[in-house]
């Protein structure tokens, strides 16, 4: 007698792929018509659509990215299919590691990778300390003379100032600094540069030809003096890979200069200038951070640590992360066209209430307290996921983290005038300055 198996279940048809919803062009053209930032129309279609959404500027849609799982797809899992293009600082960075692209970006990655993680981190602990000790003398000058300093500046020139030693192994003299003015008045200027790339190069022309002077004389230096007081640094990495890696031409290594000048100050300074306007208004969270330990211990530590990642969640350095589908593609459900642009943005994840508890409110404790962040992969992400992830987030971390050790238990800026939003641009960053007088701590 014949026997039949039984058989086994029905496979479960996969859903096919929807289209990704679009946010109706009427709401994008009243966006348009009232002149509002980017950012505003992110938030539209975000708080319509939800954490994959489309919106239509010009003849296809692009595609907005906030919900975790689909930020980790792009970010973490696909990076082969979300690749970057040309990057819009491409005039000041030239092929630099930021805006650099498959085989070449691999291989300056690779190189730099070491210099900011374990053993190579340590090396610019003695630099970062330096400058931190450096703006605290100036911080307690300000204070003894009751003089108006602008938060946002000295900010800025501490963040110049570590990556300066970090990159020649010297201290930022006056006459740089005044040289390296140049290049946050090109950063300024780059969302409303032309899209024409020899009329916007020809609009910051004489920025660009100082910070090009500026790159040929650290270079110069460190090729005929050496290494600085605390030793060599980046740029000696560079040079040193010059030797048996021909495309390490003078021109790439001045990018690379620049892009670690960029990449190393402004997230910093705005990190830190955001922090100090959000302990205005929240006194007690200074005292809290300072109460959790002696000077030096590990609790003060991670408490001050809290304070800076707390202030990455609202303001994340990488705010918008720019990509594009090589390929087509099903994210969340939803098909990706190859082609598409896809715009991945932390700055709206972090302040999704499905994803974090309460978030317009400024709480350190979610990262001190078990179970106060979200699980989700791709729920944090101030310095982008995967392997395009910013290379220097634990020199960020480890720098903030020491300035604030130095300055918090000593001063209290008082501010004469608050910025009244913020400006997204390559950052996002106060909108204003930020004058203050400093006050001796409680």
């Amino acid at each position: 007698m014949a026997t039949h198996a039984r058989p086994g279940p029905l496979p479960i048809p996969s859903p096919a792929a929807r289209p990704v919803p679009e946010l109706d062009p009427a709401l994008v053209q009243d966006w348009q018509a009232g002149g509002g930032e980017l950012i505003d129309l992110f938030a539209q279609a975000h708080a319509r659509l939800g954490g994959v959404a489309a919106f239509r500027l010009g003849p296809r849609p692009t595609v907005l990215v906030t919900a975790p799982d689909a930020v980790q797809h792009v970010l973490a899992l696909r990076p082969d299919l979300y690749v970057k293009r040309s990057h819009r600082a491409r005039l000041l960075l030239g092929d630099g590691v930021l805006s650099a692209t498959g085989e070449a970006w691999q291989r300056q990655r690779r190189l730099l990778q070491a210099q900011f993680t374990g053993r190579g981190m340590r090396r610019y602990e003695q630099r970062i300390s330096e400058a931190a000790r450096t703006t605290a003398a100036r911080w307690a000058q300000y204070a003894r003379s009751g003089q108006v300093l602008d938060v946002g500046e000295e900010m800025r020139r501490f963040a110049l100032d570590t990556i300066w030693r970090s990159l020649t192994g010297h201290p930022l003299d006056p006459g740089t600094e005044a040289e390296l003015a140049a290049v946050p008045a090109v950063v300024a200027a780059l969302p409303t540069l032309p899209a024409d790339g020899v009329t916007a190069r020809g609009a910051v022309a004489f920025e660009l030809a100082r910070i090009d002077a500026l790159s040929s004389r650290a270079v110069d230096a460190a090729r005929s003096a050496g290494a600085g007081p605390h030793g060599p640094g980046l740029l000696q990495v560079l040079l040193d890979a010059a030797v048996t890696s021909p495309e390490y031409t003078d021109r790439l290594i001045r990018d690379e200069l620049v892009t670690l000048l960029v990449a190393g100050h402004e997230t910093t300074a705005g990190t830190l200038t955001w922090l100090y306007l959000l302990l205005d208004r929240h006194p007690q969270l200074r005292e809290r951070a300072l109460g959790a330990g002696a000077e030096g211990s590990p609790e003060r530590s991670r408490a001050v640590q809290a304070l800076v990642h707390e202030t990455l969640r609202l303001y994340p350095s990488a705010w918008i992360l720019p990509r594009h589908a090589a390929e087509d593609d099903v994210l969340a459900g939803y098909a990706i066209e190859a082609g598409t642009d896809v715009l991945v943005c932390p700055y709206l994840t972090h302040r999704d209430p499905g994803v974090w508890a309460d978030p317009g409110r400024f709480d350190p404790d979610r990262f001190l307290t078990p179970g106060r962040r979200p699980t989700r992969p791709g729920g944090y992400a101030p310095f982008g996921l995967g392997p395009r992830a910013c290379l220097g987030l634990q020199f960020a971390l480890r720098e903030s983290t020491v300035l604030l050790e130095h300055l918090l238990p000593a001063h209290v800026p008082h501010f004469r005038s608050i910025p009244a939003g913020a400006a997204y641009g390559l950052t996002v960053r106060p909108d204003g300055p930020t004058p203050a007088t400093l006050g001796e701590a409680p």
